[in-house]
Order: C-alpha cells, then structure tokens, then sequence
C-alpha cells in the first residue's frame, strides 16, 4: 500500500488518511470485514438492535440467497434467508420492520427476532434489482421490467414506480426511463425522492420529489441539470437528505456532490467544495445528528475515495480524506455505499476493488481542539545556499489531550519553478520541529507550513517564511614549492571544491603570474580533473618573489573562488 508523505496506514485494513491541501490527517477508529459478496445491492443501519443490513443485489442466476447481518464492530452476526436474490431493502420508520426485495418478492422481516413476517407479491419476477424506501408510512419499489443482467442498465428501458398495499403491489402511474434510485429521510418523513440514473446524458436525468402523506403520491417539485446546449447532464448515483430535511445531496458522477434547497431543488446558496481531481462521486450520507455528511468516491491511487465533514458546508470545516487502497479494503467507495448511524458515532462504508468487496465501520472524531504555529519560523543557515540542507525551525501548540502518535508539519516551497512539497517534520513532544529542505533554484523561495490536522485537533493557520537562496561557496586550495629555479621552472597542484551541487565538467581554471616588478601576465589556463585536482607549470623568466594566482570565475550554482601562492626563484 501507498499513500501521500503523511498518510496513516490503520492497522491491518489499510485506510489510508490523506493529507491533501486544508484535510486532516487524521486516523479514525476503523473496523473492516470481508463480505462474502461480488456484487452490491444496499445496506440498511438499524440502529435500536446495532445492525447492518447489506444486500449483494445479485443481477443473475437465481435460488436462495441471504442477507448479511452485521453488528456495529463490524463482526458478522446473522443472516436472513431469502428465496431468491435480494436487492433493495428499506427500514420502517419506527426500525420494527426490515422491508427486503428479493426478484419475485418484497418480504418483512422483525428486526428484534429475525424472523419473517410476510411477502408482498411484485408484478415481474425480475433479477436487475429494485430499489425499496419507506415514506409516508408506505412502502415503494422500483421495477425494470427485464431479466437477464445484460439488458439491466440499457438506458431506454422502462423503470416503473410501485406501492405495496398488504400482500400485493399497486402501479403508482409514475415511470422513467433508465433506472430509478429512490431516498427517504428521518427529517421529511413523508417526502419520497427519486431521481433518474444510467439513461445517459442525452436523456437529461431528472430528480423529483414526491409528498407520500396521503393514499396516493403528489409531485413536488422536480429538476433537470443540463443547460441549454445540453451539458451538465445528471449522472446520479446516490441520494441523500439532511437531518432537518431541508437540504438534498446528490452524488453525481459528472459534476461531484450537488446540495439542492428541498423545497425547489435549487442550489443551495453554499455548496460543498470541489471532490479531489480524478475522482467521481459515488455515495453521499449524512449522520442521524446533523453534524457530518460523508461523500464518497471512486478514485484511483492515493486520491481520496471517502470525504468526512460538517453538514453544513458554511461551517468552513476542512474534511477528513480517506483513500481505499490496496488488497485488504477496496479501491473505491461503491455506489450508495454509505450509511450512518443515527448518533454520528460511526460510519459504515461499502467499498470494492472491482471484485470483492469490504465493511468499513469508521468512527469520526468526537471532539476536535484548536491548534497553533507559535513564535517566529527560524533557518539554518541563516544565509541558505543552493544544493546545501536548509533547516527551518518552529514550534506547534496542540490543545487538548496530547496526540497518540507523533503529528507532522507538512511544507511546500514556492520559487520561481513553482510549487514543490518538502518532506514533512514530526513534532516533538514540547512541540519543537524542524523541516528540512534542500533548495535547488537561486533567488527567493517562500516556504508556506502546514499542520493539517489529527484526529482530536484541527489544522493550524499556514505561516510562511521567504529566504534568499545563494550560490554554493567554492575553494581552491594550492600546494606549491617555497623556492624554484628558472631553469627547474615551477610546479603548483591544487584543488576546486564546492559545496551544494557536484561542479560541472571541463573546468578550466585562470592562472595569472605577477613579478617582483609588478608585471602580471596570464598564463594557460588550468584544467580540472573530475576528482577536482589539477596541476600548473611554469617557467619564470625573472628572479625574485613571484605570486601566482589562480581564480574560479564560478557557474550558475556556485560562486567564484581564487588563491595565491607565493614563490621565490633563484637562480
């Protein structure tokens, strides 16, 4: 597994928390289960008995299949028996009743014993799954009226809408086309959402709301997104409303996760911001509580797949990031793959790599305190140089209890290349860090640090601090003799350092040679091994003390660098 500088792997299931611009890193409590599942339905929380109910909506074959019971650890407990696969379920609003379709039937069952209390019969006996939801008392069935799982998603099949009246089903004269998701919330009990998915974007997807309060369904309002040049298309995946009622999340592939005003499924006036780039959303909940929604995603790599954050985007609370990766808990969150339960003390996500498939129960923070950098930002060197470790010191202040595991300060530097991440710094325990960099660009550099948060504290306002990137000092160092001959002439050896990047090649080194009477002249220039050694000859044509220079004119990383050696000739 992979993740971003500082990712969190949590035990042995693999979430990772990502660190992206403004998100916690943080490391939630986090069960997982392997589900004995190679596709997905739907999975109901009943929250009076700690269940979770998940369906594998099998889209072929047929005979008994069952649906999973989980408790809230995430330990499987049970499973109720159905006749044949099983697809949609939905609780009644009192949490008595689990309502279950199963390809020829809706069946009840008694969440406190587990046992079946009835069926209604359904007009086809069909394997592409149905869609079930509890408003207004009643209860509601999607219908696509096809067998066989390769006509399942054909964008101009017929979806019908149906109501269970005792042990039969009655058409509600509401149809579509494609397949339809249906929504119900605790907040607007009587309010039946439903909204049009895999017709395509040519069909321009609507969303509609539905009043379940009396014998028969009254529209309210309803929407289609694309413009007029026909973008901007519905591509839904998932339904969901707030607490209140007075919100509806949509999780819409091709746009991200709209809000939408209940009453007229306007925009809401702040939305949420953007998912990460590359990912699609897939799932949207919001806790029973009202604090959070949880937005869900299929995304590659370390990119987010799973987004935790206040309900109300106006909070301006940054969001805990989560990426699924690698064999032990799914690459992506699965379309209506998350639920709450109704407190907001844990979240249960579905998640699948493409074949298995994994329950993640997830508890967010409880509590979060404040944070702070303190005190001026300090480096080392005062005076940094290109090629050569830079160190800026600082110190964080965390309220609240003192953090598990060692938090990070994470960096980036700003120069006229762009942008660059710096690998982040751990906090000691009395808050001190240090980041280390190694700038590779002359002239300003602004490092901007990051703490983004942990799982009991909230991220710190960024600081900054610019610098002055210099060049890397150079060296010559000479060895030559005390006294010469005319005749013997003069050897001199000597050797370039620099500091910072290694020097380039072919070096040719400035070799000057001045008299007694104050004549200087140049001689051939000195060329530098690759070990940085080199060596000057010279026959002097005067007797006396004669100083020779030698000078580094320097490079585009390294600044110049001379020496001199004084010789006297005789003879």
């Amino acid at each position: 597994m992979t993740g971003a500088a500082l990712a969190a792997v949590l035990g042995s299931a693999g979430l990772v928390a990502v660190t992206a611009p403004a998100a916690y890193a943080a490391t939630p409590s986090d069960e997982v289960a392997k589900l004995p599942i190679s596709s997905f339905g739907a999975m109901v929380v009943d929250d009076a008995q700690e269940r979770v109910y998940v369906t594998d909506g099998r889209m072929s074959g047929s005979g008994a299949s069952a649906v999973l019971v989980y408790n809230f650890q995430g330990q499987r407990v049970g499973s109720l028996a159905t006749d044949q696969p099983a697809s949609g379920m939905a609780l009644s609003a009192d949490g008595a009743t689990l309502h279950v379709s199963q390809s020829n039937r809706i069946l009840t069952f008694d969440t406190a014993t587990q046992a079946r209390t009835g069926a209604a019969s359904t007009p086809y006996d069909v394997t592409c799954g149905r869609e079930v939801a509890v408003a207004g008392g009643k209860t509601w069935f999607t219908e696509t009226p096809y067998t066989g799982g390769s006509y399942c998603d054909r964008p101009d099949n017929i979806a019908l809408l149906y109501g269970v009246n005792g042990t039969s089903s009655t058409n509600t004269g509401w149809n579509s086309e494609g397949r339809l998701r249906l929504d119900t919330g605790p907040g607007a009990p009587d309010r039946l959402v439903m909204g049009q998915a895999g017709a395509g974007n040519a069909a321009n997807a609507f969303l509609a709301t539905f009043d379940a309060s009396g014998e028969n369904l009254v529209r309210g309002p309803q929407r289609r997104f694309a413009d007029a040049e026909g973008k901007g298309a519905l591509d839904l995946k998932d339904i969901a409303q707030s607490a209140d009622g007075k919100r509806i999340a949509v999780a819409d592939a091709a746009y991200g996760t709209r809000l939408l005003d209940a009453a007229d499924l306007a925009d809401a006036p702040v939305g949420y911001q953007p998912l990460p780039e590359g990912a699609k959303a897939s799932a949207v909940a919001f806790s029973g509580d009202g604090k959070y929604v949880a937005r869900g995603a299929a995304a590659s790599g370390s990119t987010s797949d799973l987004l935790i954050q206040p309900a109300d985007p106006a909070d301006g609370g940054a969001p805990l990031e989560f990426a699924f990766e690698g064999e032990l808990d799914g690459a992506r969150v699965v379309p209506q793959g998350l639920s709450w339960a109704k407190d907001g003390s844990r979240l249960f996500a579905v998640t699948s790599d493409g074949g298995g498939h994994w329950l993640h129960v997830i508890k967010p923070p409880a509590a979060q305190y404040d944070s702070r950098f303190t005190g001026t930002l300090s480096t080392t060197p005062t005076k940094p140089v290109v090629g050569e470790p830079l160190g800026i010191r600082g110190k964080l202040e965390l309220d609240g209890p003192a953090p598990a595991e060692p938090v990070k300060v994470e960096a980036v530097r700003k120069d006229a290349d762009g942008t660059q991440e710096v690998a982040a710094a751990k906090v000691a325990a009395d808050g001190s860090f240090t980041v280390l960099d190694v700038p590779d660009r002359l002239g300003e550099a602004t490092y901007t640090l990051r703490f983004l948060g942990d799982v009991t504290h909230r991220p710190a306002q960024d600081v900054t601090v610019t610098v002055d990137v210099a060049k890397a000092a150079t060296a010559i160092e000479l060895t030559a003799p005390a006294e010469a001959t005319r005749t013997g002439g003069v050897e001199i050896t000597g050797t370039l350092t620099g500091q910072g990047r290694a020097l380039p090649s072919g070096i040719s080194l400035k070799v000057t040679r001045t008299d007694r009477f104050g004549t200087t002249g140049e001689l051939t220039s000195a060329s530098v091994a690759a070990d940085g050694t080199f060596r000057i000859k010279d026959l002097p044509n005067k007797r006396g003390r004669t100083v020779y220079a030698v000078s580094y004119e320097g490079d585009a990383l390294h600044s110049g660098s001379s020496a001199e050696a004084t010789v006297r000739v005789i003879g």
